[in-house]
């Protein structure tokens, strides 16, 4: 017959103390002190894991700006918004615009750069005029050259500016050859001085490819009425920029 206190006597009770004798052990050893000089080489090496980790975040880093921005070229082409003036007396309209560059880098921070522009919208004439015609379509057109100069670069970000100076040729005759734009109070059709200035923020997808928005100013000397004179014109331009070409 199974007996119960004996089984007690002879198995659960010195499982017992020898789980209570491990316990006292485990508490005794906690509260030994580890040596100073254990303390000061576990701290040194994990001082020395810490630098070797920033280390190599900072080499990735600084190779993902070398490759980003050592290329030779870019292309920009995307689209926006121009608050043009049409004409010496008339309200400002809104316009369309595309937009296109090539930019080509001198060292990684200066580049001369070639831009083309277009702008589309409807004009403000005047409400007078013996033609009713009130809001014809007009076009503007740049062809331009200039610098950019790239002044603060990141793994994601960049930010340049660029001052750029050429011909724009206007569009203003609304596509009616019956009578001039100047009859409507807009400026005359045809070529003269333009000029630019803007500042691309760049967002890198990758070392090849980001993503820019530009606010931008845009001068034209059309002649109109009165005469020829700068007008400023304040809009923005968005788009794809495609890197390539290492130096």
């Amino acid at each position: 017959m199974f007996d119960v206190r004996k089984f007690a006597v002879r198995v659960v009770l010195p499982g017992v103390a020898i789980t209570l004798l491990a316990g006292a052990l485990a508490s005794a050893m906690a509260q030994i002190p580890i040596p100073i000089h254990i303390h000061k080489k576990k701290r040194k090496h994990e001082v020395q894991l810490h630098h070797e980790t920033n280390a190599i975040r900072l080499q990735r880093i600084q190779q993902a700006l070398q490759q980003t921005y050592s290329h030779r070229y870019e292309i920009f082409g995307g689209g926006g918004y121009l608050r043009f003036r049409s004409g010496d007396y008339t309200q400002r309209n809104n316009e369309i615009t595309w937009a296109s560059a090539f930019n080509y880098y001198l060292n990684r921070k200066f580049a001369l750069v070639g831009d083309a522009r277009g702008s589309f919208g409807n004009a403000n004439a005047y409400t007078d005029n013996i033609y009713n015609v009130y809001r014809p379509q007009i076009n503007e057109y740049t062809f331009m050259g200039g610098v950019s100069y790239r002044f603060y670069e990141q793994e994601r970000l960049a930010v340049s500016i660029e001052g750029l100076g050429g011909t724009g040729w206007g569009v203003f005759n609304g596509g009616s050859r019956t009578f001039q734009a100047t009859s409507l109070g807009l400026w005359e059709s045809g070529f003269r001085p333009a000029f630019s200035a803007g500042v691309n923020f760049d967002y890198n997808l990758s070392p090849t490819l980001a993503v820019r928005f530009t606010p931008t100013w845009v001068g034209f000397d059309f002649v109109g009425a009165s005469g020829s004179s700068i007008e400023n014109n304040l809009g923005f331009n968005a788009g794809i920029v495609y890197r390539f070409g290492h130096r």
